[in-house]
């Protein structure tokens, strides 16, 4: 009884709707398409005063992802490196002193006694060969005299690439993991702390860097949350070796006139 009853009330339904002939055929709306995330141009970013600029990027901030992100590369170029920027050009007004000095000459003899130089010099330095370094798929590895010097100071550049990470995860805090040059013509991997570098006249391993990865949370943070290996694993795939190569073909040169 019950089944008869439901099938006649479907029928009915049927009948007014097939009487109705001014029914209206609605489109229903498509999905709304995904925006994209939108980011400023790095060639927008600009430091103020003087002497020091940033170190310009030619790609996107979105360019280096799936490694780093639109977001992590913006926040990182376009307010903590600029923000080293604004305050190390800030400091050296009216500081005779430092005038026509180098980046290079002012970490060699700034001392503790003016910290705020320091962290905000070492900041600028550090981020500047950070940012130079980097490049959108990357190569593998190096080539030539570089290549052939990490295999003989680390026996194979797998064994380079191990210690290079393994060094940065056992760095405790905030800092930089480096590949350095040794006044004796060694490559030795080393880490310094804060905004520190081996550049610094009192540093624990002195050297002159030719590759620099950023330890900072606000380097990765955004990406990888406390997954700090695979960040270092991963940026190697962005590590523009031909620019490293010049740096140590640059400084062997320097070393033989």
């Amino acid at each position: 009884m019950i089944k008869q009853y439901s099938f006649s009330i479907l029928l009915l339904l049927f009948i007014s709707c097939k009487e109705k002939t001014d029914l209206v055929e609605v489109t229903l709306p498509e999905p709304e398409k995904q925006v994209a995330n939108q980011f400023g141009s790095p060639l927008d970013v600009k430091a103020s005063g003087k002497p020091f600029e940033l170190i310009s990027l030619n790609f996107n901030y979105d360019a280096l992802k799936p490694v780093l992100e639109g977001n992590t590369m913006e926040l990182h170029y376009a307010k903590h490196y600029l923000g080293y920027t604004n305050a190390l050009n800030k400091e050296l007004i009216n500081k005779k002193e430092w005038e026509a000095k180098t980046i290079e000459e002012i970490l060699a003899k700034v001392s503790d006694n003016d910290i705020t130089l320091k962290n905000n010099a070492g900041g600028y330095y550090n981020h500047s060969l950070f940012f130079e370094i980097l490049e959108p798929k990357g190569a593998k590895m190096p080539k030539g005299d570089l290549l052939e010097a990490i295999n003989k100071n680390f026996v194979s550049f797998s064994a380079f690439k191990n210690k290079f990470i393994t060094e940065g995860m056992h760095h405790f805090g905030s800092g930089w993991v480096w590949l350095i040059l040794t006044k004796s013509g060694e490559l030795k991997v080393v880490t310094t702390s804060n905004q520190d570098n081996p550049l610094l006249f009192d540093a624990k391993n002195k050297g002159i860097p030719i590759l620099g990865i950023d330890l900072w949370e606000h380097a990765y943070y955004l990406d990888y949350q406390n997954r700090k290996k695979e960040y270092l694993e991963n940026i190697f795939d962005i590590i523009n070796w031909s620019v490293v190569a010049k740096k140590y073909d640059n400084l062997l040169l320097s070393n033989l006139q």
